[in-house]
């Protein structure tokens, strides 16, 4: 869980939303950006995009793709329990009483606008409604990171 504590900051300012570093960038609202990215490099059909969906009345969305053990986001690689565990302690310093479900949603959502809407509390930007593309940017952050874990050619 993220939260800017730039003085001044708006996330409908989209030169001020640009301007943040990556991490902080792919962190608070470009998320569903560096997951789309991710499966596009390095997507496997058993890999999961999940949605953590505050409870009504709370903030907090974010979006990170699972495989298996694993969780990854802006924060890189992690280990799924220990992932959600850090997320709700955060959360809940933040926002007393913060509680979220997980929603499995489908990998076409991550990059429509419309597509996003059909899920109730739902509003995802499509990469080009940022000051400027954004899947460039969530492909070279990408180049920070190693493929995923389980990422071995398979030898027939």
């Amino acid at each position: 869980m993220y939260q800017i504590s730039t003085s001044g900051y708006s996330k409908q300012d989209p030169v001020m939303r640009w301007a943040l570093p990556d991490r902080i960038f792919f962190a608070c609202g470009a998320c569903h950006i560096l997951a789309h990215a991710f499966l596009h490099r390095h997507g496997r059909p058993e890999h999961e995009v999940l949605w953590i969906k505050p409870i009504e009345g709370y903030t907090g969305n974010h979006i990170f793709v699972a495989g298996g053990e694993w969780a990854f986001d802006y924060h890189g690689y992690s280990d799924r329990r220990r992932y959600l565990a850090h997320t709700w302690r955060r959360a809940g310093k933040l926002w007393p009483g913060w509680n979220a479900d997980i929603v499995p949603l489908p990998r076409d959502v991550l990059v429509s606008e419309a597509r996003s809407r059909t899920f109730p509390g739902l509003r995802l930007r499509e990469p080009g409604q940022f000051l400027h593309d954004a899947l460039p940017r969530a492909n070279r952050f990408l180049d920070r990171f190693a493929a995923p874990p389980f990422a071995t050619p398979d030898v027939t």
